[in-house]
């Protein structure tokens, strides 16, 4: 009888111990939902934040254009959607917003061959992003968008950027193609 009360003792125990550790880890198993907010490593107010992601809902919601990059480089013809609403549902959960320091003019210089002052506005764009320099980039998993840190002091040029960033973070959440973003 022992051994029985023994095992029983060992089996509680045993699923005690992975009921606290899946509590615990609660919050990091997939589809665990993050809290709504953003992760500000900018010099900016949480409140500017969410001002330039509501910009971005509404233009979403007015308007879907899917090839910005697309037009600027290849003068391709517009690929413009009718406005989706659902991008006012979407909320940043955890999304890191932080400032790079800029590539310098002479790396910029040997690199692609771009004559440009210091600070020159731009940072290295890796993999996945579709051009190797930008002033800023976005990844999606995690949500994170990066700008060059010339522009944190820009007033409506940081806006700008920002909210550029944060509707292809929308529309990424709404599952449309960024190929051309």
């Amino acid at each position: 009888m022992p051994i029985i009360n023994l095992m029983d003792s060992f089996r509680s125990a045993m699923a005690l111990a992975l009921a606290a550790c899946l509590c615990a880890c609660s919050s990091s198993l997939p589809g665990a939902a993050q809290p709504v907010g953003f992760i500000n490593q900018t010099h900016h107010t949480e409140q500017d934040l969410w001002a330039i992601w509501k910009a971005a809902q509404q233009s979403i919601a007015r308007q879907v254009d899917l090839n910005p990059l697309q037009r600027t480089l290849y003068n391709a013809q517009p690929d413009l959607h009718p406005g989706d609403s659902r991008a006012l549902d979407i909320q940043p959960r955890r999304f890191k917003v932080a400032a790079q320091p800029d590539v310098s003019s002479g790396q910029l210089l040997a690199q692609v061959g771009l004559s440009r002052s210091d600070p020159t506005g731009l940072i290295s764009c890796p993999q996945p992003c579709n051009v190797q320099f930008a002033a800023a980039y976005s990844f999606h998993e995690p949500e994170l968008t990066r700008y060059a840190a010339s522009w944190e002091d820009e007033g409506d040029n940081f806006s700008t950027i920002l909210e550029y960033e944060f509707e292809n973070q929308i529309l990424a959440a709404l599952g449309y193609s960024l190929r051309w973003r």
